[in-house]
């Protein structure tokens, strides 16, 4: 056994819950995950899933206990702990209109936690499940109808929390999140590549949220369930406060890294020099309404506009994680 796994194994043997604390169960530990580390594991006793020994060497860093098991493989979450709260940060797999990694996870926690499942569990989905809403303002009561399969994988995931949690009396917070961007989540590189963006005519409204803002409020909302459960429960639009057209997103990038500012090109031209994925977003048009998460969570955003949260040139030399 290498010293990793020996390490992981005599963590989960340890693992004591700490005082007045529950125990969390995280599912994709990656970026957002690890930026509420620090108030999560003071509050809670954390696990977290990792499908590798350099992932599991990572968390035990961060204070957690980690989990060697994939989301792929059914197998592997034979023993996964048991938690009164899951929060449920993984991506779906690449293909197709279901969430077959969602499915594997609930299947495998009821088979593991032998009746105690979480009471509570917190899902980051997406924006795109609403699809194309035509630059409308739209708020959480808005019908989903997505439009590609990657939103409908979203959507399937939602579907089966949803059904699962009400199976045994738990709750569900969905956070849908639109364009997560932060210190290393610009599009630096496409603007490199004088990548083109739609005309000013043909344009699209985007709405966005600081890596900071989410994980601040996945925080909320696992700290909510322990004293306002039914306050912080349902469907919840995790966005800033100001939506934008898609150009004058990548135009602000520009300007305050300095780099040139995206040729503009009419939707009819689009097809031809713009890749298939970043045009399949240009096709959705919609205006996020965040009232309801700033109620319920009692939150103020850190950063409430791209324009707070982007960076000014002053700034970088303060930057340790900008994208290359």
């Amino acid at each position: 056994m290498s010293s990793v796994k020996s390490a992981v194994k005599s963590a989960r043997k340890t693992a004591a819950p700490r005082a007045n604390a529950g125990r969390l169960l995280i599912v994709g530990a990656g970026d957002i995950a690890q930026r509420a580390l620090p108030q999560l594991v003071r509050r809670f006793t954390v696990f977290a899933m990792t499908r590798s020994e350099a992932g599991a060497k990572a968390l035990l860093g961060l204070g957690v206990t980690p989990v060697l098991a994939d989301l792929d493989r059914p197998d592997s979450m034979r023993e996964l702990p048991a938690a009164d709260v899951l929060l449920h940060a993984a991506p779906p797999q690449l293909k197709g209109a279901r969430d077959d990694r969602t499915r594997n996870l609930v299947n495998a926690i009821a088979r593991a936690a032998k009746g105690a499942l979480p009471r509570r569990v917190v899902y980051i989905s997406t924006s795109g499940v609403y699809g194309d809403c035509r630059g409308a303002h739209i708020d959480e009561a808005r019908m989903t109808n997505p439009g590609t399969d990657r939103a409908r994988r979203r959507c399937d995931a939602e579907q089966v929390l949803a059904e699962w949690t009400g199976r045994h009396d738990g709750t569900l917070v969905v956070l849908r999140a639109p364009g997560i961007y932060g210190d290393n989540r610009f599009p630096l590189a496409r603007l490199r590549e004088g990548t083109p963006v739609l005309t000013r005519e043909d344009d699209v409204f985007t709405n966005h949220i600081h890596a900071e803002d989410l994980a601040a409020m996945v925080v909320r909302a696992l700290q909510l369930g322990r004293t306002a459960p039914q306050r912080a429960a349902g469907v919840f639009n995790a966005s800033d406060d100001r939506a934008m057209p898609m150009g004058a997103w990548f135009d602000l990038v520009a300007d305050r890294y300095g780099l040139p500012r995206p040729p503009r090109v009419a939707r009819a031209q689009a097809a031809g020099c713009i890749p298939p994925m970043m045009l399949s977003f240009m096709n959705e048009s919609r205006r996020l309404d965040n009232r309801r998460i700033k109620q319920a969570f009692d939150l103020q955003l850190r950063y409430p506009t791209v324009f707070d949260g982007v960076p000014q040139m002053s700034q970088m030399s303060h930057l340790h994680r900008v994208q290359p």
